[in-house]
């Protein structure tokens, strides 16, 4: 189930998602993080969990939160993108 903000989220970039080419559909499906902010990522993440996050660092956690899901439903809207041409290139 969708959080309220990755609702307004996906409303909002779904312009942005009708004018993907499949070109740049698939470089954005294989989008990721490098190793150092997957890293720092991890370290946040496990920090949270352990309630250790001081003030700023939830600020910065919540930070890659948000642009994970910002990029989740990009790569979403990308991904139903290659899956509709591939439908329409077999008929």
């Amino acid at each position: 189930m969708k959080t309220l903000d990755a609702l307004v989220l996906d409303r909002l970039l779904d312009p942005l998602g009708r004018i993907l080419t499949p070109e740049r559909a698939k470089k954005l499906v294989k989008l990721r993080f490098d190793a150092k902010a997957q890293a720092r990522i991890d370290q946040l993440a496990r920090k949270c969990n352990e309630g250790e996050l001081s003030d700023d660092e939830r600020r910065e956690y919540e930070t890659y939160v948000h642009a994970i899901d910002f990029i989740a439903i990009l790569q979403a809207k990308a991904r139903a993108l290659l899956k509709q041409s591939a439908m329409s290139y077999r008929r």
